[in-house]
């Protein structure tokens, strides 16, 4: 109970702030491309410590370590709720992600280092459902506290959870640990960390301000570097903190690959589905939670479903399914959603999309804590998390900069004939557009029509920029496959 109710914190806190992003953007003045930011800082951080900090719970003892990240947890949404500026809401983001990393790979090392052999694939299709639906639960319990009081109150969440969690974790959480035969990688960590943070940011900035922009052409080159040292350092390293020649077994390599796509889509659609709800559609935050519950049912039946079909299909089948169900949900989003059609329009795609998510996570999960021994289960657990987590910070980034870059094209030449200062507004985001029609006089209603026009153009663009990351998944898992149901080793 006590690792599933802090993952749930942690995972409420990737996607509650998604309820929130049109407050957000009004009360601090922030452009979309910086709610965005707002939302991903806690993500990247999360994704870039992650494996790192995965290792020290396998070395200081997962018990000391997931009471330590708690803390710093709830400290950090202490500092969230009163933040009075963009910046300080994304130091408390980030300080959030450094708990975050703490508490996730232990979460699931408890699962798969406890569980006996065959009830294993049991617990991880447990914890596969509260990690995928808890984010969907976290955002209609952040979207009622949001509508009836302050975005500020969706901090209060996480913060009980993290309550509750630390004090069933003091009596109920064993107190594990590994003694690894070789020192703690620290180069390893860094660049680890260098490189998610620089390749975060190119996708983020890349599609809003151009590809050969300074802050992308850095970012990028900041995360090749650091990518090529950490590859390097670990296969030359005796004890390495990630040994890359483990991605020479087919289970491993493809659940790795298919957790980063199906998150990183599954996270970008989260992202640019609230503001269609909200903005376009005219829902209150509540509602707009409430009309992701079918999908988030569908998803965690299908995740409990996917261990016994995949006992009698295989992984690779069961991953297959997933994802092209996935694919052909997110075709449907893109061709039939518009400014005029209406929840209906979109609800089949989810539909189709809840089933394919469940179906594709749990088997890959399998996939990789099945690849590794007992001995490295903390590793293994990081690796899983990381991959979710680092395809979540690349789906936010991607998709919703190709979003943001599409209402941008979209609505800029239609804004001819509208005041400077509510032209300027607009051209931020769909949230801004619409609060600055307030001031537009006769041009308001043509402001706010036009803004959920380019909305629409810029959610089209990335719903097919999530197709193609389906399409390229499907093909290398087909073509690499799984292999053999992977046997616990060690």
């Amino acid at each position: 109970m006590a690792v599933c109710v802090a993952l749930m914190a942690v995972i409420a806190s990737v996607s509650g702030l998604n309820v929130a992003q049109s407050q957000v953007a009004v009360e601090l003045g922030a452009s979309q491309s910086t709610v965005l930011w707002i939302i991903n800082a806690y993500t990247v951080t999360l994704a870039a410590l992650l494996l790192p900090l995965g290792a020290a719970g396998d070395r200081w003892g997962r018990k000391p370590m997931l009471l330590t990240g708690l803390a710093v947890f709830a400290v950090a949404n202490v500092v969230a709720v009163a933040a009075p500026s963009v910046e300080v809401l994304l130091l408390a983001r980030v300080l959030s992600g450094v708990g975050a990393a703490v508490i996730m790979p232990i979460t699931l090392a408890v699962i798969t280092s406890t569980f006996p052999e065959e009830e294993r694939a049991k617990g991880i299709g447990v914890w596969t459902a509260v990690g995928g639906g808890g984010g969907i639960l976290g955002m209609f319990l952040s979207a009622a506290l949001v509508d009836l009081g302050s975005w500020r109150l969706l901090f209060v969440l996480p913060l009980a959870l993290v309550a509750i969690a630390f004090v069933v974790a003091r009596r109920a959480v064993p107190d594990s640990r590994e003694r690894p035969e070789h020192g703690f990688d620290a180069v390893g960590s860094l660049a680890s960390a260098v490189g998610i943070v620089g390749l975060v940011t190119a996708l983020h900035e890349g599609p809003v301000h151009g590809w050969l922009a300074p802050l992308t052409v850095a970012g990028a080159g900041a995360g090749v570097v650091g990518i090529g040292v950490f590859a390097a350092w670990q296969l030359r390293r005796r004890g390495p903190l990630l040994d890359l020649r483990m991605f020479r077994s087919r289970a491993l390599s493809s659940g790795s690959l298919s957790l980063l796509g199906v998150f990183g889509v599954q996270a970008g659609i989260l992202v640019v589905l609230f503001p269609y709800f909200q903005a376009v559609l005219g829902w209150s935050g509540l509602v707009s939670t409430l009309g992701f519950m079918p999908m988030a049912i569908l998803m965690m039946a299908s995740a409990g479903l996917a261990p016994r079909l995949s006992a009698g299909v295989g992984l690779r089948s069961t991953m297959l399914g997933g994802i092209l169900m996935f694919a052909g949900g997110l075709a449907s989003l893109a061709l039939m959603a518009s400014a005029d059609g209406g929840y209906l329009s979109v609800l089949p795609g989810m539909l189709i999309m809840g089933v394919g998510m469940g179906l594709a996570m749990t088997p890959a999960t399998e996939a990789i804590t099945g690849a590794l021994p007992r001995a490295q289960q903390g590793v293994a657990s990081a690796l899983n998390d990381v991959t979710r987590e680092l395809g979540t910070a690349m789906g936010v980034a991607l998709l919703g900069a190709v979003l943001s870059a599409g209402y941008r094209s979209a609505i800029e030449p239609r804004l001819e004939g509208i005041p400077a200062d509510t032209a300027d507004a607009a051209r931020e985001g769909i949230a801004n557009a619409i609060a600055a029609a307030h001031g537009a006089g006769a041009a308001a209603d043509s402001l706010v029509r036009i803004a959920q026009e380019s909305f629409v153009s810029g959610w089209q663009q990335a719903m097919w920029a999530g197709v193609a990351v389906m399409v390229l998944l499907f093909v290398y898992v087909a073509l690499r496959g799984v292999g053999p149901r992977p046997a616990r080793r060690g």
